[in-house]
């Protein structure tokens, strides 16, 4: 069964809906609508990662997510914290966050101990940049996947090392941007999840949503990129990918009811 994680964006500048979940009240009526539209943990972000955002010091991403962390907890809903800021990951550790989502894979080794000594899921994600947000940088569509699968042989091993559990780790290839500026890349990784459950037996996390590469194949912006997001989406979860995260779980988790019912009640 694919886990469907919604994208809470509590910023001003993301790619696709910065601003508008800003407010506490705005951003907690959205996350009503990701649950019962199907989501089973929300994703929530005070920074953006994208090309042209702004940085956000970690005392203003921590202000941004503090008080719809807060309502969210008491509602019992799981959390995941998309930060790659060091300040924020312990905050997030602190507030019982079900999930961290770094989009560095977590290259700080002074945060291992912390990590080791709490349940949290931690979802590891590669990216061509390494560090920081995503960047504008052109990686061969051939060289992509055997990159991918050098990061994450390196940071699972630097990780299980420092004593976190491997079973608490889920494997991220990145996509758009995050791979490169050729669409290309981020059809090469979709077309390897396979490999990637192979060679790691790990869970996988996918995160087409919007994403530059299928709103330069579609020639759609961002808020009409709905369609090819779910072409790509349902294509991953035929791939093996265990996890998706998404904007719009409502039409992703009606189309995986039907796609199951056709391949599966036969």
């Amino acid at each position: 069964m694919v886990k469907l994680f919604g994208i809470l964006n509590i910023t001003p500048d993301s790619f696709s809906d910065g601003g508008r979940f800003l407010a506490p009240d705005a951003a907690l009526a959205h996350a009503q609508t990701l649950i019962d539209g199907g989501a089973d943990v929300l994703d929530l972000g005070g920074a953006s990662s994208n090309p042209d955002a702004t940085p956000v010091a970690p005392e203003v991403e921590i202000a941004r997510l503090a008080p719809v962390v807060a309502a969210l907890r008491e509602r019992g809903v799981p959390l995941s914290i998309d930060t790659y800021s060091l300040a924020v990951q312990r905050w997030a550790l602190a507030e019982g966050a079900a999930y961290l989502n770094d989009i560095q894979g977590f290259p700080e080794p002074a945060l291992y101990p912390a990590l080791a000594a709490s349940p949290a899921r931690l979802v590891v994600m590669h990216s061509v940049q390494g560090m920081g947000q995503a960047t504008r940088v052109h990686v061969p569509a051939g060289e992509i996947v055997a990159r991918v699968c050098a990061f994450f042989e390196t940071r699972i091993a630097a990780l299980t090392a420092a004593g976190v559990a491997r079973e608490r780790l889920i494997l991220d290839p990145g996509m758009g941007f995050f791979l490169g500026t050729d669409p290309e890349t981020s059809l090469e990784v979709l077309r390897a999840i396979p490999r990637l459950k192979r060679e790691f037996g790990l869970p996988v996390l996918i995160s087409v949503s919007r994403k530059s590469f299928l709103r330069r194949i579609a020639g759609r912006p961002a808020a009409e990129a709905g369609a090819a997001s779910l072409a790509a989406e349902l294509y991953a979860a035929r791939m093996g990918a265990d996890h998706l995260r998404t904007h719009a779980p409502g039409p992703l988790s009606d189309a995986l009811r039907v796609w199951r019912a056709l391949e599966f009640n036969k």
